[in-house]
């Protein structure tokens, strides 16, 4: 079995090092592991150091194209070079690399498809109080929007399967974090969490330059994902308040017509009909997201199929050979 570890890098030169020296070179169960970093259009010399410590792939991108992107381009290349399994982690040694057993374990014994790391976050010290209630309020979202029980869903410190890794499909370009853990729970991949330690910080996070910010785009990431995959629910819910407040309304206006004393009461009538429009258009709207839903994940199957042929091609080139169990 192989395991791939990736380093997602912007401008990393002065703390990859001190990351690569931590990871670790034997886990039991695994037969081999190896060591890449996806160089997301650095202006030091990152690709150098990575070279000079021995790194085995480097993924290079000639301009910064965001963690998403990265992220993926890391998992496109792990799973040609022939991954079993894949952990990502960052290159600031914010997590204790011994932990990576912790993470791999479960999908050694096929227990799960996915491992997120779960930080301490109320006692990580360099996490103001506010980052930390804003921590727990996302991954409480995320649990909701995804049907899950992460409780650490922002983490980047998390290990994949080879076949959940070929089922990820990330469409936006700010983070994989929230998206990937919504995709995972409404398409019912296995998925668990694992309490892991982090080191002291090294470096500010650059993720984001304002708390609000951080918040204006979790929360748009994760309505977006919720939407793609719920849109049914999502929007027959909303039709529902403009259908009843209007059929109130229009029950209002009829009981006046019934007492004959319906004049003055016509913008009532207006009113109801509106709401009853507005309600049924959000339905149709509901209608036509389901549809657009299943017809997403028709061609998510049919990625997954194409990928895996891929894949598994360029493999069995290089005389690779491999057991999926689906």
């Amino acid at each position: 079995m192989k395991l791939i570890i990736q380093i997602p890098c912007y401008n990393e030169a002065e703390t990859l090092e001190i990351a690569l020296n931590d990871l670790p070179k034997h886990i039991d169960g695994i037969d081999e592991i190896e060591y890449l970093i996806i160089n997301d259009g650095s202006a030091d010399n990152t690709v150098e150091v990575a070279k000079r410590w021995g790194v085995h792939y480097i993924v290079n991108l000639r301009r910064n194209k965001g963690l998403a992107y990265g992220f993926m381009a890391g998992i496109d290349a792990c799973l040609r070079h022939g991954a079993d399994i894949i952990v990502n982690t960052d290159a600031d040694n914010q997590y204790v690399a011994d932990d990576i057993e912790l993470l791999v374990r479960p999908i050694i014994e096929g227990r799960s498809d996915i491992v997120i790391g779960a930080r301490p976050i109320d006692e990580t010290e360099h996490f103001s109080p506010l980052k930390k209630k804003l921590q727990h309020f996302g991954s409480w979202v995320v649990q909701k929007a995804s049907n899950s029980d992460i409780p650490d869903a922002p983490s980047g410190f998390r290990a994949y399967s080879r076949d959940a890794a070929m089922r990820l499909n990330v469409t936006n370009d700010y983070t994989y974090t929230l998206e990937t853990i919504v995709q995972a729970g409404r398409n019912k991949i296995a998925q668990t969490s694992v309490p892991i330690r982090t080191n002291g910080e090294l470096r500010p996070s650059r993720l984001f330059n304002s708390m609000m910010g951080y918040v204006k785009k979790s929360m748009v990431t994760i309505l977006r994902a919720y939407l793609m995959y719920q849109p049914l629910k999502t929007f027959s819910l909303l039709a529902i308040i403009p259908f009843i407040v209007g059929l109130g309304v229009i029950i209002r206006y009829l009981v006046y017509v019934s007492m004959g004393n319906s004049a003055g009461h016509v913008q009532s009538l207006i009113l109801g009909c509106t709401l009853l429009i507005m309600g049924f258009i959000s339905l149709m709207i509901a209608l036509i997201g389901d549809l657009l839903a299943k017809n997403r994940k028709i061609l998510e199957d049919i990625e997954y199929h194409t990928r895996k042929m891929d894949y598994d091609g360029v493999n069995n080139k290089d005389g690779y050979k491999k057991e999926n169990n689906l």
